[in-house]
């Protein structure tokens, strides 16, 4: 299609569509229904996000875009949100409520580290000072474990499978596209992200959830990438279980956090881009075994026998 800024649209199912964009390999979604149309992810900034409104009016003429749904709090899928008028913004309750801080802390960091991207040429100064200028839109509606929003002669369902990639992550299914929209607790074109807000004990038992609602011939797409199928997904959710369980073993023996990754092997994916599910689990882990009552094991301590010193007689 003539004059798109996307680098890449997919036409993945009857009215659902993919628009994929170099700065951060984001893929935002379309979906069209009789009444107007639903997008997935804004992008990193206002400017990404007016051109991605000028996308889709180019890939649904004479649509007007009613919902804008956030897949999860992260700058390059929220940061669109004010360049879409009118249109209501859905998003997890916890999305909502940590959106603001988390922007906060991507200007900080990209003010502090002002140079463009050396191994990313897509993220110019330009590009930065973008981000930098770019005012919050928060989420409109919210919820808690799901919803539906009708478009008329189609309904999308918003479903919060549980805490992975952040605390507020949703999935978008289309059940008449069979086309699941899964945010960044899906990533293709890079291994998924651990982030400073990451959950990587729990991502596994997310996507269980997300597992079940596919079929053999459902349609995933990513947050970052092209669309995958459900044994991609499978795939990446059994990563994404070893990694949590490699992270509770060397936890259980007693490994130094600054130990876990020095020359282990075993790691699904690159260590370097481990250390925030290292931080995060251990982290995780000590409180579990503080509140079970034992620091070190996790078990509750064994009750002293009657009689020691200065403890009463009876228990």
């Amino acid at each position: 299609m003539a004059d798109l800024t996307a680098t890449e649209l997919l036409d993945v199912a009857a009215g659902c569509f993919v628009l994929r964009y170099p700065e951060w390999d984001v893929s935002s979604g379309v979906v069209v229904g009789a009444d107007g149309v639903l997008v997935v992810d804004t992008r990193g900034s206002l400017g990404q996000g007016r051109r991605l409104a000028d996308d889709v009016r180019r890939v649904a003429p004479g649509r007007p875009v009613l919902w804008v749904v956030n897949t999860h709090q992260h700058f390059d899928h929220t940061f669109g949100n004010a360049a879409f008028g009118t249109a209501v913004v859905h998003a997890h309750e916890n999305t909502a409520a940590g959106m603001a801080a988390a922007g906060d802390r991507t200007k900080e960091q990209l003010r502090t580290d002002a140079s463009p991207d050396e191994t990313d040429p897509v993220i110019t100064a330009e590009v930065v000072d973008e981000v930098l200028e770019t005012p919050y839109r928060l989420p409109d509606v919210t919820f808690s474990s799901a919803t539906v929003i009708d478009l008329g002669d189609r309904y999308v369902e918003l479903v919060h499978p549980g805490r992975g990639h952040t605390d507020g992550d949703l999935v978008l299914r289309v059940p008449d596209a069979d086309v699941v929209f899964a945010g960044d607790l899906v990533e293709q074109s890079a291994p998924p992200a651990y982030g400073p807000d990451c959950f990587p004990l729990e991502w596994a038992s997310s996507l269980d959830l997300v597992v079940g609602m596919l079929t053999d011939n459902t349609v995933v797409v990513p947050g970052h990438g092209a669309p995958v199928d459900r044994q991609f997904v499978q795939d990446q959710r059994a990563d994404v279980s070893d990694v949590g369980e490699l992270i509770r073993s060397a936890y259980g023996q007693g490994m130094p956090e600054a130990e876990v990754l020095d020359g282990s092997s075993g790691w699904p994916f690159p260590t370097e881009r481990l250390v925030d599910a290292v931080r995060r689990g251990y982290s995780r882990l000590a409180a579990d075994a503080v509140a079970a009552g034992d620091p070190t094991t996790g078990r509750y301590p064994a009750k002293p026998p009657i009689g020691t010193p200065g403890l009463p007689l009876s228990t």
